[in-house]
């Protein structure tokens, strides 16, 4: 029997327990009533010990994957509503680029008061961005990126080797890894 119990404990013989039962009952040999109890609580041990190693196997996997997406939906929660707010980024941007640098010098106290709180609201709008992980994407002199960049229009060049971004036309953005909004680009192509 020692020999059985081996193998059981090994796995190579997962019915030893059935095997022993049936020799018993057939009468084909001579088998304690004790160990055949004895060999069928170590099968079930065995047996439970390796449901109890799945299942932890099993929640630390879910665990694992819990945590990744309950980050993943922390980070890209508020997308939709961020996508949103790039549009009051850029009007902002359009604002202050209306006004050219010499008429800002000229304006009168009131002007000069608005656009420094437009600036300030800009500034204020892109730091919020930067808290929850939304930036800019960097374009000009960067290779395009069809997943970051949307060509609106092409640059003949000798300078630059094609497919480099020579003009952006609206900024782009990106949480985390993902794009929340392509960058509308120039790119260069060979004249």
């Amino acid at each position: 029997m020692t020999q059985n119990h081996d193998e059981t404990e090994d796995g190579h013989d997962e019915n030893l327990a059935a095997d022993a039962l049936n020799e018993a009952l057939n009468g084909s040999a001579a088998v304690d009533p004790k160990d055949v109890e004895i060999i069928m609580l170590k099968d079930e041990v065995a047996a439970s010990k390796d449901r109890l190693l799945r299942l932890a196997a099993e929640m630390e996997n879910l665990r694992k994957r819990t945590d990744r997406e309950k980050a993943e939906a922390t980070l890209y929660a508020a997308s939709n509503f961020a996508r949103d707010l790039l549009t009051v980024a850029d009007n902002l941007g359009r604002a202050l680029q209306a006004l050219p640098a010499e008429e800002r010098d000229h304006a009168g106290a009131i002007e000069k008061n608005l656009i420094i709180g437009v600036e300030a609201t800009e500034r204020e709008l892109l730091n919020v961005f930067q808290r929850h992980g939304i930036r800019k994407i960097e374009t000009v002199g960067a290779k395009f990126d069809p997943n970051f960049h949307q060509a609106i229009f092409e640059v003949p060049t000798s300078e630059k080797p094609p497919g480099i971004v020579m003009q952006e036309l609206q900024s782009g953005y990106q949480v985390g890894e993902r794009c929340l909004r392509p960058a509308m680009v120039g790119v260069s192509k060979t004249e």
